[in-house]
């Protein structure tokens, strides 16, 4: 393959496809034989088995309902929400407004028709329609007297269902409820440590659980084990690309403390996959660790790899060589992934250039039979671990492993608690293979996070979760070979991150944590180290300058960064009567606005290298600052031509703070000059130069 991991990161999502095409394409008979298997057990799950809650619920509150989004958005939001007064309001705008009536009684779930009894009366106490006489105040007064009754109920039925989905608060109360025949990867439920305290809790609770793990760590091979995940966000309260030379000295010892336990009992430890922009992070650390004298010849740390990563086959590649460097094996667990929606909305906020995910389902579909390809090749090196619920996706994997001559306790297939039941039930059962439960572990506080996750992961009436229980959907529907369905892409693809703002380029990013984008970044500034400016009064009207004064790097004192030689009083004065209104059409006052922000964004070296040592910015508030200020430029120009205002107000006066010394003196003036007035404008005193440059580019646009 040409692509290598960094080169991957942003690449078309059809030349990593093509490139796995090239390599590991599924061959016709083996894609032939997985669909009349796939077909089959579709077949038997709507025929035979017994849909588990999840399913049930997913397939009456699909995200392809209206109330069933309202309660996605109702659960997500209720993670952050600080306040009682916010919940109720929250509360009210997503459950009074929904149709919860007509899915009463319709589902074949108990409990899920009870949620829909609780929600429908929820809805009618919070609908307070006035008009109805005194129905309507009684109706008020319910509502007022039971905003947190209905505020405890809902939290309430979010835990009852989490219950359904997390195997114990304890680790003792997991292992108590284990199937026979399954082993269990176990996962202590939580999110990113925020402060040390919260990295060493998190620490302690991984090995505690370690050690409980191993009183049933009884087979001499790891692989008929407990294992257990853990995340490295939890285990550092900067776990960041941007703080890797601290990430590595402090981390490093913590992971390699762990995986020793879990080498010592035969357990397995995997290295859960977080937001793309850690993946190499992720790498790195276990590389450090996998080579550690401490756990030689143990084979059971692993790595969790997800296939919607457009890096993925790379991902697979580095682990196989690291392992191959340290004369050791490992796991790899494959994943379709967990994080889309934050990956796509963060690439488009952020102004980027393409996505570190494929933003189409069948791409990804297509990437993970490709990537178990690739995997089943590296065996014995590598253990796969296949996570998936969905039917088609198994029964290609079991064509594959059959064709390749790999067998049955070569590789495992692995689901969530709580899903996926019958799928894995009949794996297990008829096809030989080990199937592993993925098990969250932890109070309920902690799990609506984790919840919303699988919610999401699998709402989408495009899932298979939501296809099997709907017969209406064909089976050649729900088994569709994504092989061939990616090249018959017919959905739209997701917004590109430049086309954020439709017709309004947006202002052009950098993912300082893509580390080719980093070093290229860093050394662009560079070469501006060392440069001085200098700035002076710009008017029509020819002035007698001043003495010239250091402007002096606030950060280092020793860094002078330039000079300026201010107005006086008599001279601003001077400068306003001299002002004239910008007496051009509309347009050209847009499109000379539109071709300043390119200046601004063909001098983001120089840019971010006066925002550093002027203004003390680091890089990542320079680049937030410049893109707000190509914003401001590209918003205004297009809002004067939308007002289509002909009559300027005259003289406008801007003065801006030292905070902002680039971004809010761009978005004064452009607004001033959008609309055609003449702009007198006065940075602060501490941050002149930037502003004088600023103004260049205008005059020079």
């Amino acid at each position: 393959m040409t692509l290598n991991l960094g080169a991957a990161y942003r690449a078309p999502s059809s030349e990593i496809l093509n490139a796995l095409d090239a390599d590991h394409a599924l061959s016709d008979e083996v894609r032939a034989a997985g669909q009349v298997r796939a077909r089959e057990l579709v077949r038997r799950l709507r025929e035979e088995s017994k849909p588990g809650l999840m399913e049930t619920f997913l397939a009456e509150y699909g995200l392809s309902t209206e109330e069933g989004v309202a309660l996605m958005c109702l659960a997500e939001a209720l993670l952050r929400v600080p306040d009682a007064e916010t919940i109720d309001a929250l509360i009210e705008d997503k459950i009074a407004p929904s149709e919860w009536g007509t899915h009463l009684g319709k589902s074949s779930s108990s409990l899920v028709n009870a949620s829909t009894w609780a929600l429908m009366l929820t809805g009618k106490v919070l609908d307070t329609d006035e008009s109805r006489g005194i129905g309507g105040v009684l109706h008020g007064m319910v509502k007022r007297l039971g905003e947190p009754v209905i505020r405890t109920a809902v939290g309430r039925a979010m835990k009852e269902m989490g219950r359904q989905f997390v195997l114990g608060q304890t680790i003792k109360e997991a292992v108590g409820r284990t199937q026979k025949g399954y082993t269990y990867s176990y996962d202590m439920l939580g999110e990113a440590a925020m402060t040390a305290q919260d990295a060493q809790r998190y620490f302690d609770a991984y090995w505690a659980a370690i050690e409980a793990l191993g009183k049933s760590s009884t087979a001499g091979d790891i692989r008929k084990n407990p294992g257990i995940s853990i995340k490295l966000s939890a285990l550092h309260p900067r776990y960041d690309e941007l703080q890797r030379e601290r990430v590595m000295d402090e981390l490093i010892p913590r992971v390699r403390e762990l995986a020793k336990l879990a080498a010592g009992h035969k357990m397995g430890l995997n290295i859960d996959a977080e937001e793309a922009d850690r993946l190499e992070l992720s790498l790195d650390i276990f590389d450090a660790v996998i080579r550690d004298e401490g756990v030689k010849r143990w084979g059971g740390l692993g790595m969790v790899i997800q296939a919607y990563g457009r890096r993925a086959p790379y991902a697979i590649e580095r682990v196989a060589a690291i392992a191959k460097a340290a004369g050791e094996a490992c796991m790899v667990r494959l994943v379709k992934g967990a994080y889309w929606d934050t990956e796509i909305k963060r690439a488009q906020v952020d102004g980027v250039e393409g996505f570190p995910v494929f933003t189409r389902k069948a791409e990804t579909d297509a990437a993970y039979l490709m990537c178990a390809d690739k995997l089943l090749d590296a065996v014995p090196d590598i253990y796969p671990q296949f996570a998936t619920h969905n039917a088609q996706t198994a029964a290609a994997i079991l064509e594959l492993a059959d064709a390749k001559g790999v067998a049955r306790d070569q590789f495992e297939f692995q689901r969530l608690h709580g899903m996926g039941e019958a799928l894995h039930h009949m794996l297990l059962s008829e096809e030989d293979t080990a199937c592993r439960i993925y098990a969250p572990v932890g109070a309920h506080r902690d799990l609506l996070a984790y919840l919303v996750r699988r919610l999401l992961e699998n709402g989408a009436n495009s899932s298979f979760v939501s296809q099997i229980l709907d017969t209406d959907v064909p089976i050649e529907a729900v088994i569709a070979d994504p092989l061939a369905a990616r090249r018959q892409l017919s959905n739209a693809p997701v917004r590109e991150p430049s086309e954020l703002f439709g017709t309004r380029r947006n202002s052009r990013g950098y993912d300082l944590r893509e580390r080719t984008v980093q070093k290229r970044f860093l050394d662009d500034r560079e070469k501006w180290a060392k440069h001085q400016w200098a700035a002076f009064p710009l008017s029509p009207v020819r002035m007698r300058l001043g003495k010239a004064k250091p402007v002096i790097n606030p950060a280092r004192p020793d860094d002078k960064v330039g000079t300026v030689q201010e107005a006086s009083a008599e001279q601003a004065e001077m400068a306003i009567a001299a002002a004239k209104v910008w007496d051009a059409p509309v347009a050209e006052r847009a499109a000379v606005l539109r071709k300043a922000s390119d200046l601004f964004e063909l001098n983001t070296p120089e840019i971010m290298a006066l925002l550093a040592r002027e203004a003390g910015k680091t890089a990542l508030d320079g680049i937030a600052e410049l893109r707000e200020a190509v914003d401001f430029l590209r918003y205004y120009a297009d809002e004067a031509e939308r007002r289509e205002v002909r009559d300027p107000a005259g003289i406008v006066t801007a003065i801006s703070p030292w905070n902002f010394p680039l971004a809010i003196f761009t978005g004064q003036v452009a607004a001033g000059l959008a609309m055609g007035n003449a702009v007198v404008s006065k940075p602060a005193e501490t941050t002149p130069l930037i502003a004088h440059r600023a103004v260049e580019w205008l005059y020079e646009a």
